[in-house]
């Protein structure tokens, strides 16, 4: 049975990602979010006790070097990629 979700989540939602949404898509999103939730609820229902747990779905080789921290490039040649800078330093727009 769906999860009712209200227009008001997602209009708070929305506000929170800093997105603006239509009347339209606050109760289409919210009928697809509580399809997801009723979904989940689904999935929450499987018996995995006799499953192994997954950690990546990729099969990783080895690292093929040793990991050893290096300079490889000189403070001028990154600097020279800098928009601005000064006396061998990156000038960045001060933050507040």
């Amino acid at each position: 049975m769906p999860q009712e979700i209200s227009k008001e989540t997602v209009a708070h939602m929305a506000t929170l990602a800093r997105l603006s949404v239509t009347e339209e898509e606050k109760a289409l999103f919210a009928r697809q979010f509580g399809d997801i939730l009723a979904y989940m609820d689904v999935l929450s229902r499987v018996d995995t006790s006799g499953v192994e747990p997954l950690y990546s779905p990729a099969l990783h080789a080895p690292a093929m070097r040793e990991d050893v921290a290096e300079r490889r490039r000189s403070r001028e040649e990154v600097l020279q990629n800098a928009p601005e800078r000064d006396e061998g330093l990156f000038i960045v727009p001060r933050i507040v």
